[in-house]
Order: C-alpha cells, then structure tokens, then sequence
C-alpha cells in the first residue's frame, strides 16, 4: 500500500535533525520551470494569485528570488520534517525512529503544488504554491492540475504493483492531481468524522489531524494489509461499518468537550 498525504502551509524551518539520511526531489526541472514563471510576478501579482497579504508576498517573493534547483542539506530541509500544519502534527514524524521513517520512504507520499510529489526524506525548499491556485505555468497549460497530472499518475503506476491499492488520506485539492481511471488502482479513502448536535460532521481541522494520524498508524505497524487500517482507534476514532462505502471508510468519534474558562478571581 501507498498513502497519500497534502502538504501544509505552516513550516517549521528552525528545528534541526542532524544525521537523518536525505534523497533528491525526483521533479527538480519541472518545479525549476515553474519557478522561473514565478520569478517574473511582482509582490502585488504574487499576493493576488496566491490570495495573501503583501506582507506575506513580500516573503514569498525572497523564497522564489533565492530558489535553486541545487538541493543539499546545507541549503533545503526534509519535507516531512518541515511540514508542520494539521496533519503533520498528527503524523508526528520527528518523533519516527530510523526504521519508521526508512518505511515511510517507501510507503508515503506528500503531493505538492511546486515539487509535485516528495518522499518524506525528499529535501525542499520553503514555498508557497498550493495545487488549486490559477497559476498558468505557460501558455499551452491553464492550471497546476494539467501541469502535474499525466506526471504524477505515470509515476504512481510505475512505482505500484498491479495489485497494490492507494490509501487516499489528501484533501479534495490534492487528490484531484491523480487522474485515477489511468491509474488503474483500487483506491481507499479514509473520511473522519466527529459527533456533534446529533450527527456526524467533518470538521477539517480534526480531520486534518486524523489522516496525520492515520499514516502514522500505517507507518508504525508497516501495514500492507488494508483491512488491518479498521483497527485504527488513534484519538478515539473507531471504524463506522454503517457509514462506509466499499471504498469509502469513515472513522468517528465523539466530539471532545469543550474546555471550560475559568472565571478569573480577584
């Protein structure tokens, strides 16, 4: 099996993690000639496609005017360890030994709007380049998703056996990336959902965290085989048999209460 997993726009690029092997992203070129279209965008244009405040431009501007296509650990950082929005605090990959993250190498994959897809020792630069954004690499390509797509299904079903299965843990932005009838995989989704107001809801953050936690439940227990996945119960998830479709678990829980506020004493 093979998981997927989105991004994150948060980055933590202070921690360091010395003597963690490191790979080469494998579409380098690709993300080059992108960052070359970039280059050419003034803050306001980059604050306007991306949808960001000038400040935020601003330092999107410095990252895309300092980027390389030369990758090194003196200069770019493990993807998976730079990550650090919703679901990578669930998937909690500084806290992976050797082997879990040697695992992991094989078995996980993060999608991404500038590199297309890394390996989670892939090393990366700081970017921001979500895979919905109307961004037009060039003429004869109107989106990321036209930009990407042949690329990275061609690369899923080269790399997966005939009989190997997709565990789809991406957002709806991501997935999509993934043009899954060329593919010609069985692909589970796994959906999250808590119980609020006598009903079961997705509420994205919780979510986020859950397909975190999902892949690092994959990752320890190197799962291979998917039925093994309805075991999970991390964070008081359980698998729903009566909410699921055949390719479509869905995991619930009750939502946790509220934390109380104090009342402040004088």
């Amino acid at each position: 099996m093979i998981a997927i997993i989105s991004p994150a726009k948060l980055m933590d690029l202070e921690t360091q993690y010395p003597g963690v092997p490191s790979t080469t992203p494998k579409y380098v070129d690709q993300s080059a000639s992108l960052i070359k279209k970039l280059k050419k965008l003034s803050v306001g244009q980059l604050a306007e496609l991306m949808d960001i405040s000038l400040d935020l431009a601003d330092v999107n501007k410095k990252r895309i005017a300092e980027w390389t296509a030369e990758h090194n650990i003196d200069n770019a950082r493990h993807a998976v360890l730079t990550f650090s929005g919703d679901t990578y605090r669930g998937l909690q990959a500084p806290t992976m030994s050797k082997a879990e993250l040697k695992w992991a190498q094989d078995h996980l994959i993060i999608l991404s709007g500038l590199y297309g897809m890394l390996r989670p020792l892939d090393l990366m630069k700081p970017y921001r380049l979500m895979m919905g954004t109307p961004f037009s690499p060039d003429s004869k390509t109107p989106n990321l998703y036209a930009f990407w797509s042949d690329i990275l299904t061609a690369d899923l079903a080269a790399r997966m056996k005939p009989d190997e299965l997709l565990v789809n843990l991406a957002s709806g932005e991501y997935i999509k990336s993934i043009q899954m009838k060329k593919l010609g995989r069985r692909v589970i989704t796994c959906e999250f959902k808590e119980w609020k107001e006598g009903k079961h809801v997705t509420i994205m953050t919780f979510a986020k965290q859950a397909r975190g936690m999902m892949a690092r439940y994959m990752i320890s227990n190197k799962i291979q085989d998917p039925e093994l996945l309805k075991g999970f119960s991390e964070g008081g998830y359980m698998f729903n048999d009566s909410l699921s479709k055949p390719d479509i678990w869905v995991f619930t829980r009750k939502l946790p209460p509220p934390v109380s506020k104090k009342k402040k004493t004088n």
